[in-house]
């Protein structure tokens, strides 16, 4: 996927600050997302991410600077984004379907059913968010935020919580939800393998500044396997850890997007 085209910018932060009292956050931070691109966002805790992806889903305003929506000033709640986080955030005292539903208006039914469908779990509608496994529930999650046809859908540490296999089928679910209903994406992860698996570029964030500026530019589905994958997975870790790379880092060309 070749983004550098004439469309125009989707998401754009310019000059954006955050401060709580005296500490602050983000600093000047300068950031462009074009329609349909997935960019996934790594650093140290405390550097600045969740509050980043706040910022965008107009959760909270920016201290200064601006950020746009299609070239629009965001000044409240961003209608056009969903956000999930990593527990989930499903009402006990409600059974799957009627989560999925919250907020669709007129005839729901159908639609929050399809929802479900698409994540695997058709069959799960009537049950109860306690009698169902972590990975299952953030299924559901992932389904009452796409269940709305989101633009743009903003995930924070989704995955965070669940165990290693379960991490992976949830990765390729997402993946392939975003490939086939095309919203532009930004990911927050500690988990850098899983930012490199997914996103067309990796932004590393270290005291509330962009440091890194990542393209990915590797076929899908990725094998992590593959050399080029190890490469960039090394690149960003160096960074983040302050390291001193090893080798100089060649991506060869079998392993390039065209």
């Amino acid at each position: 996927m070749n983004f550098h085209t004439e469309e125009p910018i989707h998401v754009q932060l310019a000059g954006v600050e955050k401060w709580y009292n005296e500490l602050n956050v983000l600093k000047g931070m300068d950031l462009q997302a074009e329609r349909g691109e997935f960019i996934a966002v790594v650093g140290k805790s405390g550097c600045g991410k969740s509050t980043l992806l706040r910022l965008v889903a107009g959760l909270e305003q920016s201290s200064s600077g601006f950020i746009y929506m299609d070239q629009k000033p965001l000044k409240s709640l961003n209608k056009h984004a969903r956000i999930m986080f990593q527990d989930g955030r499903l009402l006990p005292w409600k059974r799957v379907i009627d989560n999925i539903r919250i907020g669709l208006p007129g005839e729901w039914k159908g639609k929050a059913t399809e929802a479900l469908e698409n994540v695997g779990l058709g069959d799960k509608k009537k049950e109860w968010p306690n009698n169902l496994s972590g990975g299952q529930r953030q299924r559901v999650a992932l389904a009452r935020a796409l269940v709305h046809d989101p633009e743009l859908l903003l995930l924070d540490e989704p995955l965070g919580a669940l165990d290693a296999f379960t991490r992976m089928e949830m990765q390729g679910l997402i993946e392939s939800l975003w490939q086939q209903k095309k919203f532009t994406s930004i990911l927050v992860t500690h988990d850098v393998e899983e930012a490199v698996a997914l996103a067309d570029r990796v932004i590393l964030i270290e005291s509330g500044m962009i440091m890194m500026n990542q393209e990915i530019p590797l076929a899908r589905p990725r094998q992590r396997t593959q050399p080029a994958f190890s490469m960039y997975l090394e690149m960003i870790m160096d960074r983040i850890m302050n390291r001193m790379p090893k080798k100089n880092y060649i991506v060869e060309q079998n392993y390039q997007m065209s």
